[in-house]
């Protein structure tokens, strides 16, 4: 997944990336949430009220 943004004209030419087709921006939007799962995960999957105590 890109974690974005993108350099365009150097990872990526605008006309790709601006296509119908580009699915960057989900990859994004999906990423954050993919990263902050994996992030509760390595932290044992307890959230900050568990924690503190």
């Amino acid at each position: 997944m890109h974690p974005g943004p993108i350099n365009r004209g150097v990872e990526i030419d605008s006309e790709i990336a601006d296509s119908p087709r580009s699915v960057i921006l989900e990859q994004v939007t999906n990423g954050l949430a993919v990263r902050m799962a994996v992030l509760f995960l390595v932290n044992g999957g307890k959230g900050p009220q568990e924690i503190a105590a």
